[in-house]
């Protein structure tokens, strides 16, 4: 029935044009995931009042999600929302996009998740993440039919931040493999590994099919800086590894071998989302029948062509089939 069944957070992202002192004088960790309360979100947007931001639906795998579903593949996402105009964008926003959502989405009460990506002028961004009732994603909002007729369950490892939403992500995993539906999850941010390493674990489980990560993820995940011993450790969490590592490309890597496919060098504006965009590339790949050099061809690509514009989705739908069309044109595919 779907290709791809993504379970995340559920999020509109706000996007700024900062300097580095904002981030100074509000204590922003640079190039990171931050989780915020009410009241912290509250005063960062109070002090960017003078400044115009970008908006869009967001969260980390529901980016995916529509990447899949706008390069050709059929998705369905597990969320949750408010009954708000945040919320109610959010859901516009991905229906529009051709992404199939549970039918119990919207909770009665609360507010909906958004995200303030502030983004410096050295293309990189800092997330500060108010999840709103995302915070309380749980199994309820699974679709067990829909995940068990799937080919690919995808994950955000941002869900170990809550109990229950990585309660979700451990049950759908399980319901995929009960199903025979591989599981791919994206460690998401140095701060999951960091501060959720328990709960990302459990998520792993005793192993998944794919997991994606960047090289700093990498490193954190096995402490060490020697990108080699961390492949040896992710190795025993996934049987297919991708590590991004920006303009020089991606590792490929499974039990046997280990292959560095090229990325392209670009003017980077912003780097926001270019990991989600990658994920979306790959997952397209395989649904599509590539291989996995060729997906992550692709997904290198994609993430090129993002990093050139402020966002973490390209503007129109459209751009993504044009993305997928310049890649295959271009022969790597």
């Amino acid at each position: 029935m779907y290709d791809v069944y993504g379970l995340g957070n559920a999020l509109v992202d706000m996007e700024f044009t900062i300097d580095d002192q904002f981030l100074s004088r509000h204590s922003i960790p640079k190039g990171h995931m931050t989780l915020v309360d009410e009241d912290k979100i509250d005063a960062l947007v109070g002090d960017l009042l003078k400044h115009q931001p970008e908006k869009m639906s967001g969260g980390s795998a529901a980016n995916t999600l529509i990447a899949v579903q706008a390069f050709g593949a059929k998705t369905f996402y597990s969320c949750k929302v408010a009954e708000d105009d945040t919320g109610s964008y959010f859901l516009t926003d991905l229906s529009e996009a051709g992404v199939v959502i549970n039918a119990n989405a919207v909770a009665r009460s609360g507010k909906s998740g958004h995200c303030l990506v502030l983004i410096t002028p050295d293309a990189e961004r800092s997330m500060n993440t108010f999840l709103g009732v995302s915070n309380d994603l749980s199994t309820g909002e699974l679709d067990e039919a829909a995940l068990a007729r799937s080919s690919y369950f995808y994950v955000e490892g941002y869900l170990s931040s809550s109990p229950g939403s990585k309660h979700a992500a451990v049950t759908g995993r399980q319901i995929a493999e009960d199903n025979g539906v591989k599981t791919a999850v994206s460690l998401s941010d140095p701060s999951m590994v960091e501060f959720f390493r328990e709960p990302l674990t459990e998520i792993l489980g005793n192993g998944v099919d794919h997991l994606f990560c960047n090289e700093e993820e990498a490193l954190a995940w096995a402490g060490t800086d020697r990108l080699e011993i961390a492949i040896n450790e992710l190795k025993d969490v996934a049987a297919h590894l991708n590590i991004t590592l920006g303009a020089k490309g991606s590792l490929v890597v499974d039990s046997s071998s280990q292959t560095l496919v090229p990325g392209r060098v670009v003017k980077a504006v912003d780097t926001t989302g270019a990991g989600d965009m990658y994920a979306g590339g790959c997952l397209y790949g395989w649904v599509a029948g590539m291989s996995p050099e060729q997906a992550a061809g692709l997904g290198n690509h994609a993430a090129a062509e993002l990093v050139q514009t402020l966002g973490a989705r390209l503007r129109q739908l459209d751009a993504y089939q044009q993305t997928l069309a310049r890649f295959v044109s271009s022969g790597t595919s």
